[in-house]
């Protein structure tokens, strides 16, 4: 029985649920297009009343798509209008709407709403960065937009003084088309907002953003402002067609606070700022400024912020708190974006709901301070996502946009125009090209602390490194206590394993004297005289020492330099302090702590002179048999090839950057230090060791390549000319030699009883006779010294002797040999004229004769 009333109750239960559903579903089917629910007949009526109810609402569909489609068909003619009219095609950026306070929708026909932004539109950028490590930050940044944008960019950076000097460089050495940047001191920002006490670790530089209204120009309209640890994964110009989304009375875009922040209670007395809501993330923001200006911004946040600071006392996210008071007491303001134009990965947010899939990410925002450690689901992909822009060549991403007109750029036209005139046929045309690279720079790439009032004396260790050498930089700065100024030719990626490196190093890390400049590969030889030049350039003492990387210097060194520059008075003279070099080829080295040491180690055969055994007239100049026993600085004469390692002033001769690779880049550089009169001093208690190491690629290409040897002998030659034709710009003047001396203008009388000295005109031939007869005479570019009568006539007379094979002429040489005259002879050398008053030289002697080698100095005179 009781089994029998269960079974009726089943099936009375199963018909009562059945005839709901099917009610149901003909209430459902008879839903409206605005979806308000229509009053149908039961289901069970008349069946031509429904179909008759079915055909009307197909009617209606249909003609609302025709009036869609022909407002469609309008706005494409009207599209096209104003491409005809400028000239410029349009492209459509398309992307969801996001749902703003106050938006009324009169038709939602599911349909995406498209922006246009014209393809050549310049787009507006604002960034704010301070310090050294802001400024690596805003390079991803930078490289995540330009690798997905498609229109001319202008970024707008507040920058303090650092920043700049960073950011400036960097870009200028880039040189990546329809870019351009508008730098704007933070220093004259800092009244507006630094009377709010902000907790924030980003400090004052935080609160800028409120101040853009009054810092950017008053004619830009409209600009996107982005914090530096932003990443894009789309066009930016997707965001910036937003901006056709605002009604007449939003001025600010912003995405919606995504973690728990401003609702409270995070933990026991929690009192954020009032927001609405959850509150707004400020690290995108879309700022209409010419509204923002007319609403009065700069009163209102001021008020807002004042108003809340009495009870509030400081902010805890600087700008974004007083952006969300604003906010909160006028709605009307804000437009409220999509979240995926800001996923805030900081713990506990909600930005997993921002996305499904890799496509509907647009914007990523480290805002933890944990940054790369943040905790969240899908860190990983977001960590390799920022990762891929780091270490990405941004050598790459000097792409053109076909299409565009850019701005005339003299420094991309005229490396433009040089690549162009050089000729591909050329034996040395991968050298030539290597010279005209322009390299992108990042200066000070960690942490640089310059001292207020340094020491007149204070010297700079200055080298250049690549990767390979890196294991060099701890053992350096054991020896050298002073500041160091290193240039770094590495990759992108490089840099960044640098970076781990330099972070990961006890010794290092507590370094904030060491300057790392680092200078991005591109092409195929080392630059090593134009990162000399960087590391050179960016020194911050008076003083520098030119050194290499797989030098140590002594123990001390850094001490004894700055006192032998005071006790030598070298601010009032031109002079550069030779530091000796020697070598070992043990890795392993007891490295001596004095002079006595290192002697006794020389003698035992553990240390050698640099380089004795493969270039002696490297270093054979410094006379290390008169160091062992030097008590004080002593002077030596330049000689071909000689290249030492030398303390000089630090607005000296720059190197000469056609010197790629290896082979006469030093070299060059002590000539032309010589040819401008540094006198060359050898300290006599100063050392440095070098370390072995595995030899560089170019000096296995120089060794293994005449083609290579060819061109750098060329080279030497183009260098040789380059600087005689410098010389000659400088000497136009008149000279009047005499045989007891020298009167030159106003110059004092130089006397040299018996001889004949001769200065500034003759100095170009002299310096280049001097390298053709192995430096028989001594001179420089600008002015010769005083020297051996016999030497310098040797010079001048032996073309004239019977044993010579020939003569040289006045147009070989342009210059006149006389012998027994007594009277004065004019003679014009490009456009100077050298007048000999009463001059006799028979009473000089030969103590060598000319031999046959003359005849191939005189085909080289020819030659100059």
């Amino acid at each position: 029985m009781l089994r029998s009333w269960r079974g009726k109750l089943k099936l009375l239960l199963a018909t009562v649920t059945l005839v709901i559903l099917l009610s149901w579903l003909c209430v459902f089917v008879g839903s409206s297009e605005y979806g308000r629910s229509l009053l149908l007949s039961p289901c069970l009526g008349d069946q031509d009343l429904e179909r008759e109810a079915l055909a009307s609402q197909v009617r209606k569909v249909e003609e609302e798509n025709l009036q869609l489609r022909l407002q469609l068909s309008q706005s494409r003619a009207q599209a096209g209008a104003v491409e005809g009219s400028d000239g410029s095609q349009q492209w459509a950026a398309s992307f969801e709407d996001g749902d703003a306070p106050g938006d009324d929708r009169s038709n939602r026909t599911g349909c995406p709403k498209q922006q246009m932004v014209q393809k050549c539109e310049l787009l507006h950028v604002a960034i704010v960065c301070a310090g050294h490590n802001a400024s690596r930050d805003v390079v991803t940044l930078v490289k995540s937009i330009l690798f997905h944008r498609k229109n001319p960019l202008h970024f707008h950076l507040i920058t303090d003084s650092v920043a700049q000097q960073i950011l400036q460089t960097l870009f200028q050495s880039w040189i990546v088309p329809s870019v351009y940047v508008s730098f704007y001191n933070a220093d004259d920002l800092k009244a507006e907002v630094s009377w709010i006490p902000n907790k924030h670790y980003s400090g004052i530089y935080g609160l800028m953003k409120l101040t853009l209204t009054k810092a950017l120009p008053s004619n830009l309209s409209k600009v996107i402002v982005l914090d530096t640890d932003i990443t894009f994964a789309t066009d930016i110009a997707e965001l910036w067609a937003v901006f056709g989304k605002f009604s007449d009375k939003q001025v600010i875009g912003l995405v919606e606070n995504q973690s728990d922040w401003y609702l409270g209670n995070l933990w026991k007395n929690h009192k954020p700022w009032p927001a609405l809501g959850r509150g707004f993330n400020t690290g995108v923001i879309l700022l209409v400024l010419e509204r923002l200006r007319r609403i009065g911004w700069e009163q209102m946040w001021r008020l807002m912020a004042e108003q809340e600071l009495m009870s509030m006392l400081s902010t805890s996210l600087a700008d974004q708190d007083i952006f969300n008071a604003v906010i909160k007491q006028s709605p009307v303001l804000v437009y409220k974006l999509p979240c995926f134009w800001n996923v805030q990965l900081s713990d506990h947010t909600l930005s997993e709901q921002c996305y499904s899939e890799v496509s509907d990410l647009k914007v990523i925002h480290w805002n933890s301070p944990k940054k790369l450690r943040v905790k969240n689901k899908h860190v990983e992909f977001f960590r390799n996502l920022y990762l891929t822009f780091l270490e990405y060549d941004g050598n790459l991403l000097r792409r053109e946009l076909f299409g565009c007109a850019s701005l005339p750029s003299p420094p991309r036209n005229q490396l433009q125009q040089a690549l162009e005139d050089l000729n591909e046929d050329d034996p040395c045309y991968d050298f030539r090209r290597q010279h005209l690279m322009l390299h992108r720079i990042h200066l000070f790439f960690l942490q640089y602390e310059v001292l207020a009032s340094p020491d007149p004396a204070d010297v700079t260790l200055v080298a250049q490194l690549s990767m390979d050498r890196l294991q060099m930089l701890e053992a350096i700065c054991k020896h050298w206590a002073g500041p160091i100024s290193l240039a770094l030719y590495m990759s992108d990626a490089e840099a960044q394993q640098f970076l781990r490196y330099a972070q990961g190093s006890e010794v290092l890390s507590n370094r904030r004297n060491v300057a790392y400049h680092i200078v991005y590969k591109e092409g195929q030889f080392y630059p090593v005289n134009l990162l000399r030049n960087v590391a050179l350039t960016n020194a911050q003492t008076p003083y520098v020492f030119l050194t290499d990387i797989d030098f140590l210097p002594m123990y001390g060194l850094y001490d004894y330099l700055r006192n032998s520059i005071r006790q030598l008075e070298l601010p009032q003279r031109k002079a550069a302090l030779i530091v000796p070099a020697f070598e070992t080829l043990h890795y392993r080295l007891t490295f001596p702590k004095s002079k006595a040491e290192l002697l006794s180690m020389l003698d035992m055969g553990s240390l050698y002179t640099f380089r004795y055994h493969v270039w002696p007239k490297g270093h054979a100049p410094t006379d290390y048999a008169k160091w062992r026993t030097a008590t004080v600085p002593y002077r030596v004469e330049w000689q071909p090839d000689f290249e030492p390692y030398v303390v000089v002033r630090r607005d000296c001769p720059q190197y000469d950057q056609r010197f790629v690779g290896f082979g006469w880049n030093k070299v060059s550089h002590i000539m032309e230090l010589d040819a401008q009169e540094y006198e060359l001093l050898v300290l006599p208690n100063a050392f440095m060791i070098h370390m072995p190491h595995a030899p560089s690629f170019d000096i296995s290409k120089f060794r293994l390549s005449a083609g290579y040897r060819g061109c750098l002998q060329t080279l030497r030659e183009e260098f040789h000319q380059d600087l005689s034709r410098r010389g000659l710009l400088m000497a136009d003047r008149e000279i009047i030699i005499q045989q007891d001396g020298i009167v030159e203008n106003n110059s004092p009388l130089l006397r040299v009883p018996g001889c004949i000295v001769l200065f500034r005109s003759t100095i170009l031939m002299s310096l280049h006779l001097s390298r053709l007869l192995g430096g028989m005479i001594r001179c420089s570019q600008y002015k010769m010294r005083t020297m051996a009568c016999i030497s310098l006539m040797q010079v001048l007379l032996c073309p004239r002797t019977e044993e010579m094979l020939g003569q040289v002429s006045v147009q070989a040489t342009s210059f006149l040999l006389w012998s027994g005259i007594e009277q004065s002879v004019p003679v014009r050398y490009n456009s100077k004229r050298i007048i000999f008053i009463n001059t006799t030289f028979t009473h000089i002697h030969f103590k060598e004769k000319c031999n046959q080698s003359c005849n191939t100095r005189h085909d080289s005179i020819k030659g100059f």
